[in-house]
């Protein structure tokens, strides 16, 4: 059976294949510079390391008050059983200032571990959207919005506030953190990512906040951003409104820089911010094959020829009875 490519090769030629990509993206996909978190998983075989150093300082207010940190962040993300489910640890080393404000000002600096966070996110909808580059009888209707990239793609987000942090950041316990991840890809290069999050739940410090971040990519190696965030505190509101840039340096590392406007309480200041993204990427695609009406072909030529061809057990005890074939036609032979 010479013929065996020949005849595979012909199939190929009339059997269609889709390749079901999942989450997985040919180059790095990082939620840097930016706080917001996309709805997507970085894929089976990846993992990923998104990294910045930071420096954040506000005024001093009265009493106690953190006015001043510098730190390194870092999250890792992977996915080991689903494309769409997505394992992420989120972690951050810093420097703070702790200030006490009453007719003098006193301050002193702590090291610490400032958070330690072990999530999941899984995409619940993926939208799907019209490729209208192949539409080439109306020039209207190839320009034409559409208006399904209204309606986003949906993920939720559970995760763990570990009590391995620094005194300062104690709650208390162990608590959830549960969140709402959509994004809207209004074009081709602009999309538009919204977060809601519950955290610290069940604590004295419980928390909710809203991330709002638009994306433009400029061409294949610069993208720009700006964001809002606020967060409700029983205390105060925090808000900080930021921009910046992102670098495609290969297609597995990303360099971005960004710099944002704080309001915290009564406090004003600024954040400022400069990361590395990077990726190893081991992920292999999966295929299925399809018949000529898109759907799953559960008999296809190719699937018949492999079950002619037996499984790995069945091909290696066949090997034995050739050698067993042989042996016993060289005992005739002595015989003879």
């Amino acid at each position: 059976m010479k013929n065996h490519p020949l005849q595979l090769f012909i199939v190929f030629l009339f059997f269609d294949f889709s390749t079901v990509y999942g989450q997985y993206t040919e180059v790095i996909n990082s939620n840097k510079p930016g706080f917001s978190e996309s709805p997507y998983s970085v894929g089976t075989g990846v993992y990923q390391f998104e990294s910045s150093l930071f420096f954040r300082n506000v005024s001093v207010e009265p009493t106690f008050s953190r006015p001043q940190s510098l730190g390194f962040d870092m999250l890792f993300r992977t996915s080991f059983f689903l494309e769409k489910l997505e394992l992420n640890v989120q972690a951050s080393y810093q420097r703070d200032k702790i200030a006490f404000k009453n007719i003098f000002t006193s301050d002193y600096s702590v090291n610490g571990i400032g958070r330690f966070t072990v999530g999941a996110k899984y995409l619940v909808y993926q939208q799907e959207y019209e490729d209208k580059s192949k539409e080439i009888r109306s020039w209207k209707r190839r320009m034409a919005f559409d208006y399904k990239r209204l309606i986003p793609s949906v993920a939720v987000y559970a995760g763990l506030n570990t009590d391995m942090v620094n005194d300062i950041y104690k709650t208390g316990s162990m608590s959830p953190k549960v969140g709402l991840l959509l994004q809207n890809n209004l074009s081709s290069d602009f999309n538009i990512v919204t977060n809601i999050f519950y955290d610290k739940i069940g604590t004295d410090f419980s928390e909710i906040s809203y991330i709002v971040t638009g994306t433009y990519n400029f061409n294949d190696y610069w993208s720009g951003f700006v964001e809002n965030q606020t967060v409700f505190l029983e205390s105060q509101n925090n808000t900080n409104t930021g921009t910046g840039l992102a670098y495609l340096y290969s297609k597995n590392l990303q360099i971005n820089a960004s710099g944002r406007l704080l309001i915290e309480g009564n406090a004003q200041g600024f954040y400022g911010g400069f990361g590395v993204s990077y990726r190893i990427d081991t992920h292999k695609d999966s295929y299925k094959e399809l018949d000529e009406n898109g759907r799953e072909a559960t008999s296809t030529p190719i699937s018949e020829y492999n079950k002619k061809q037996g499984g790995f057990f069945s091909r290696l005890f066949s090997i034995f009875k050739k050698k067993e074939g042989r042996k016993t036609n060289t005992r005739k032979r002595k015989r003879n």
